[in-house]
């Protein structure tokens, strides 16, 4: 991708600039989300026509303007080239997903992550996902396992909205629940001791919320996947970082469990990694 984009550029910019250009960018449905840095920024449109060469069915391309941030996990996007839209519908693993990516989080990226959860899930598992977005995670689970029910939540009205929607796309009203709220107040007042297996994808939050995913989990233990952000330097190993932060957290807690699996989902910058734990509670202190 990067080196299409580069030779595509070639007669376009300076070698010094195309040593600047990101190396990757996201294609949602039809709409490219690009970066650019500061010193190229004049060139976005030239960037965007080049990408919109790569991929035929890009009608829209904008320019990530600020990283994902806030409670709601929204990233600052500016147009760049083609209709100005930030609404699409996004095809992946034969589910299809309705988002608008000014007013919800997404992420092409998770898309491997997605799956690899799904397989894990068991027949007539109930599923906690404490921070479910417009419904990736629920919906693949749904359409690819056969739990017994999805309980959705998550703080963003809008995304809440685009779930429902989804849900109904999918045809799996039967199995996920969408609840709006803070998963921290949803669990605590109607979803304690209920499910068999808690998702965390939301990395900037998991580490404090990790209370409320053993009070999630039925008395008798289930599965914990845990995501979080590390700094690794040369020498360094984020999963074990990781591990040994959420272990000394776990054995505060009092609980008896065992760290099953761990891996690198993503880089998210220099020496910035995004890191899933499976986590295996054989009984909380709830």
């Amino acid at each position: 991708m990067k080196d299409d984009l580069r030779t595509l550029l070639a007669d376009k910019l300076e070698p010094s600039q195309l040593e600047l250009i990101y190396k990757s960018y996201d294609i949602i449905g039809d709409i490219a989300v690009i970066r650019v840095p500061e010193s190229l920024k004049q060139q976005s449109k030239v960037i965007a026509e080049a990408v919109m060469q790569i991929h035929k069915r890009v009608t829209s391309v904008w320019r990530q303007a600020s990283p994902v941030s806030g409670d709601l996990r929204l990233r600052g996007l500016g147009f760049v080239l083609g209709e100005r839209k930030t609404e699409t519908l996004h095809k992946e693993h034969g589910c299809t997903f309705k988002v608008d990516l000014k007013k919800c989080y997404f992420s092409p990226r998770l898309s491997y992550e997605r799956m690899r959860i799904a397989r894990q899930v068991q027949p007539g598992e109930v599923v906690l996902n404490m921070f479910a977005g417009v419904g990736c995670y629920s919906i693949i689970i749904a359409k690819h396992s056969k739990p017994k029910k999805i309980f959705s939540i998550d703080i963003n009205p809008v995304a809440i909205q685009y779930i429902q929607e989804n849900i109904k796309l999918n045809k799996v009203e039967e199995k996920v629940i969408p609840v709006q709220g803070d998963a921290k107040m949803v669990i605590e007042g109607s979803l304690q001791n209920i499910a068999n297996r808690v998702l965390m994808p939301l990395p900037e939050r998991a580490y404090q919320y990790l209370d409320y995913a053993l009070l999630a989990l039925k008395p008798t233990g289930g599965w914990i996947h845990y995501y979080d952000f590390e700094h690794a330097k040369k020498g360094e190993n984020p999963i074990e970082k990781i591990e040994l932060k959420v272990s000394e957290k776990l054995q505060m807690l009092g609980v008896n469990f065992e760290v099953a699996f761990g891996r690198i989902v993503r880089t998210t910058g220099p020496n910035w990694y995004q890191v899933v734990l499976d986590i295996k509670v054989e009984g909380s202190s709830s």
